[in-house]
C-alpha cells in the first residue's frame, strides 16, 4: 500500500485533486484499480492534511456475471458507504443497438448515472480509477483512430454538473497495481464488461507492450511526452 499511496499522493498533490471538506463519490467497478483506488483514498483519509469525505458508486449494468455482494463485502470491511444504482445498459448497449463497438456509449451511460448519483449525494467531486497505463493506451486510442493528440486530463471540472473529475492513479503502474491485490489477497471481480480483453483499449495494451520490450523506459518516455506537451491540463 506505501507504494500506491506515494505515487497517488504525487498526482493528487500535483493537481490538487483533494481540497479541504470534499466529499468524493469513488467510482467502484470491482475491478483490480477501483477496489485498489477506493482502499488507497481510504488510507489516505487517516493521515492526509486535508479532511475529505469518501462513498463508493457502483453502476450495476444488468449483466448476469457482476457481483454486487462482492463490491458490497468490500465496502463493509473497509467502513465506506456503497450506494449501488441500478441501470438498463447491457438492454441498451448488447441488446437494442447491438453496438459493434459498445465501449463509448456504455461509458457515456455510465458517466451520465454516476454524475446523478453525485449530485444527489452532495458529492463535489467524482474519483475514478484511471492507472498510468490507461493514460497511454487513450493516448494512442486517440492518435490512431481519430488522428488526435490527446488523451484524458488528471483533473476536470464539468461545468453542467458543477463536479469535478479526478483520477488519482494516473503515477500509479498497472504492476503495482497487480502486486498490491496479491499481497492483499484481494480477489477482485474477475469479469464485469463482456469486453474484457477484447475491446479496441486491449489492442493498445498489447501494443505498447510490444513496444516495451525494445525500448523499455518508453512508458516514462511517452508520459513525459504528454506531460512537456501540456496538453489536456497536464504538467511536468
Amino acid at each position: 500500500m506505501q507504494r500506491i499511496l506515494s505515487t497517488m499522493r504525487q498526482a493528487i498533490e500535483k493537481y490538487n485533486m483533494i481540497e479541504e471538506g470534499d466529499k468524493i463519490a469513488v467510482c467502484l467497478s470491482g475491478g483490480k484499480d477501483s477496489t485498489t483506488l477506493l482502499m488507497a483514498l481510504k488510507n489516505l483519509q487517516i493521515f492526509y492534511p486535508k479532511k475529505f469525505d469518501i462513498i463508493a458508486v457502483t453502476v450495476n449494468p444488468g449483466f448476469d456475471f457482476f457481483d454486487v455482494e462482492y463490491l458490497k463485502d468490500l465496502c463493509k470491511k473497509i467502513d465506506v458507504p456503497l450506494i449501488v444504482e441500478e441501470s438498463h445498459i447491457k438492454e441498451i448497449v448488447f441488446d437494442i443497438r447491438n453496438e459493434k463497438n459498445p465501449c463509448s456509449l456504455c461509458a457515456n451511460l455510465r458517466r451520465g448515472i454516476i454524475n446523478s448519483v453525485a449530485i444527489r449525494e452532495g458529492c463535489n467531486k467524482i474519483a475514478l480509477g484511471h492507472n498510468k497505463e490507461d493514460v497511454l493506451e487513450t493516448f494512442f486510442l486517440n492518435l490512431l483512430y481519430t488522428g488526435k493528440i490527446h488523451t484524458f486530463s488528471p483533473i476536470s471540472y464539468m461545468d453542467r454538473s458543477k463536479i469535478t473529475l479526478i483520477r488519482p492513479l494516473i503515477y500509479t503502474e498497472e504492476k503495482e497495481i497487480k502486486r498490491f491485490i496479491k499481497k492483499e489477497g484481494i480477489e477482485p471481480m474477475v469479469k464485469s464488461c463482456p469486453m474484457d480483453g477484447v475491446s479496441k483499449r486491449e489492442e493498445m495494451k498489447n501494443l505498447i507492450n510490444s513496444f516495451s520490450k525494445e525500448i523499455p523506459q518508453i512508458k516514462a518516455n511517452l508520459l513525459g511526452a504528454i506531460q512537456r506537451s501540456r496538453i489536456d491540463g497536464w504538467k511536468e
